[in-house]
């Protein structure tokens, strides 16, 4: 397993553990993040920390599944499933009691070892749809 793949994997786990220090230690002091909305987050391991704080705080029983890791050098591409209920407020979002299963395609970027640049790339209208926020929209008939 090649470190990028590692690290891509550690953090999932961390994730579910809800293990931030672990973490903390392996992000860059340069660390950021962009998520769906193509909006990078600076500031090092807080960055990391705002997003992943957030998740944890609308899904408390939350996990990420790592189903693949693809490497190139210092870049890994995981497929992921995030899976939870929805039990806390997320992005103004009351809590809904309502299940949550997304797929989720993440980025990471490795520099001097560490987490350096994340790409997060996941279908929030599926998540908004789950949470009962948004109503899923029409499909074709016979389509």
């Amino acid at each position: 397993m090649s470190t990028a793949e590692t690290i891509h994997r550690e953090i999932g786990d961390l994730w579910n553990q809800r293990n931030w220090g672990g973490i903390r230690d392996l992000l860059h002091p340069e660390y950021s993040y962009t998520g769906g909305d193509g909006k990078e987050i600076t500031g090092g391991p807080e960055a990391g920390f705002s997003i992943y704080k957030m998740f944890a705080n609308g899904f408390p029983d939350g996990t990420l599944e790592v189903k693949h890791v693809y490497t190139q050098g210092d870049v890994a591409i995981a497929e992921m499933v995030g899976r939870g209920t929805h039990q806390g407020e997320l992005m103004g979002v009351a809590a809904s009691g309502c299940p949550v299963e997304i797929v989720i395609c993440n980025v990471i970027e490795l520099r001097d070892g560490k987490a350096y640049r994340e790409r997060e790339y996941m279908d929030m209208l599926t998540m908004m749809t789950q949470m009962g926020v948004v109503r899923a929209p029409a499909t074709a008939a016979g389509v």
